[in-house]
């Protein structure tokens, strides 16, 4: 299988002189087509830090970034804001939706900025609406619906636009046990049925069950992997407690 995304030699510096911290040292992996991959690691390992060098919010003080035939962490600002906008999806813990627009509406934002014809954008924003089970809120405000109905809003949003790869970032973080589920399970079907790409940032062992790979992070360095393969959920579950156990970490970074 083919690379979408390849992480070379990666690092990233703060600060200059005695103030000088590495939060990132020699960063290098690949996510592939259609794989979802969670990244895990205490607190303070630079697992933040890695998924905003990786999804332009931030840029790496050395090394490349390829997304396919494109090195990101080389390009200029303007090219990269077209890049970020063009090919990447983006879901946060705090949703940052709209609260003047509908639910649809804010669905269907990146659309409207491409220019897209009404027809197609209505056509896609009710497909993705169902895939969440949110067809029905599309013409509630932001202000109307729930914690995990606005997350699930913010995740269509993410995806209507077909990017390359999805980046998110403790997404379930802000949500009760059921609305977390209900999330994962349809992120999880996405990846499966449409070979969506997605890497997500998490502390919680539960969301990151769901994923295919894990990647651990420790240090500011990637300390090990591991693979689901054809392991049921409660099991990959169960290894990846293990493994959290193993690397260490404060408890709120293995509930």
């Amino acid at each position: 299988m083919d690379s979408l995304l390849v992480v070379k030699n990666v690092e990233k510096t703060y600060g200059k002189g005695t103030n000088r911290f590495k939060a990132l040292e020699n960063i290098s992996f690949t996510i592939d087509y259609g794989e979802f991959v969670g990244v895990m690691g205490p607190s303070g390992s630079g697992k933040s830090t890695l998924l905003n060098v990786l999804a332009t919010i931030d840029s790496p003080t050395q090394g490349d970034i390829y997304i396919e035939n494109d090195n990101i962490a080389k390009m200029k600002e303007e090219k990269l804001a077209d890049f970020r906008r063009n090919h990447l999806g983006f879901i946060f813990q705090d949703y940052n939706l709209l609260d003047s627009l509908t639910v649809r509406e804010n669905i269907l934002l990146s659309l409207a900025i491409a220019k897209k014809s009404v027809v197609e954008m209505q056509k896609r924003v009710e497909t993705i609406a169902a895939s969440f089970g949110i067809a029905s809120l599309l013409d509630k405000y932001p202000y109307q619906i729930s914690g995990g109905q606005k997350q699930r809003t913010a995740a269509c949003r993410a995806l209507i636009s077909d990017p390359k790869l999805i980046f998110a970032d403790e997404p379930t973080g802000a949500l009760d046990s059921k609305s977390a589920t209900d999330l994962l399970e349809s992120m999880s079907m996405l990846n499966e049925s449409h070979e969506t790409t997605i890497m997500m940032v998490t502390h919680d062992a539960f969301a990151a069950s769901f994923c295919r790979r894990i990647v651990f992070i420790k240090d500011g360095q990637i300390s090990d992997e591991i693979l689901r393969r054809g392991q049921s959920r409660k099991q990959f579950f169960q290894m990846i407690l293990d493994k959290l156990a193993d690397i260490g970490g404060e408890p709120d970074d293995v509930i």
